[in-house]
């Protein structure tokens, strides 16, 4: 017999964890429908019906995954948080670089609004979905 049949490795199996990363992908994707939609009205008015709902379902992703990270209890939160600081620093100063390019190009109202709300969310998403996978892989 090898030794790697009888190792404590071998014989672990990998902790499962809830679909978080996969909820803040389909977040994300709905967002950025969302603004590729509103986008590509401009310099026009969008119509604000589909990019509402797209965010609405964002937002009920978000709300999912926030009360499903808070029944984690065996979890490298340490790590999480580490990262997770690190990539909301850099990806809000993104979500406010596209913010300026919008208002630059004399967005407002409604649609301002809108786009402002989808670019927290991603602002939020990536972060969370970058947090998530490295956390979920600690070891100590």
């Amino acid at each position: 017999m090898s030794a790697q049949a009888h190792s404590p490795a071998a014989d672990a199996s990998p902790r499962r964890y809830p679909p978080v990363a996969e909820l803040a992908v389909a977040s994300l994707a709905l967002v950025i429908i969302g603004g590729i939609f509103m986008a590509s009205y401009f310099p026009r008015r969008p119509p604000l019906g589909l990019p509402i709902a797209l965010l609405g379902g964002s937002v009920i992703l978000v709300a999912a995954n926030t009360v499903i990270l808070t029944r984690l209890r065996e979890f490298a939160w340490d790590k999480f948080f580490l990262v997770g600081r690190w990539a909301l620093a850099a990806y809000v100063i993104q979500a406010g670089m596209i913010e300026y390019a919008f208002v630059h190009n004399h967005a407002s109202g409604g649609p301002l609004v809108l786009l402002t709300l989808m670019l927290v969310m991603f602002a939020l998403n990536v972060p969370l979905i970058i947090s998530f996978t490295v956390a979920r892989y600690q070891t100590d």
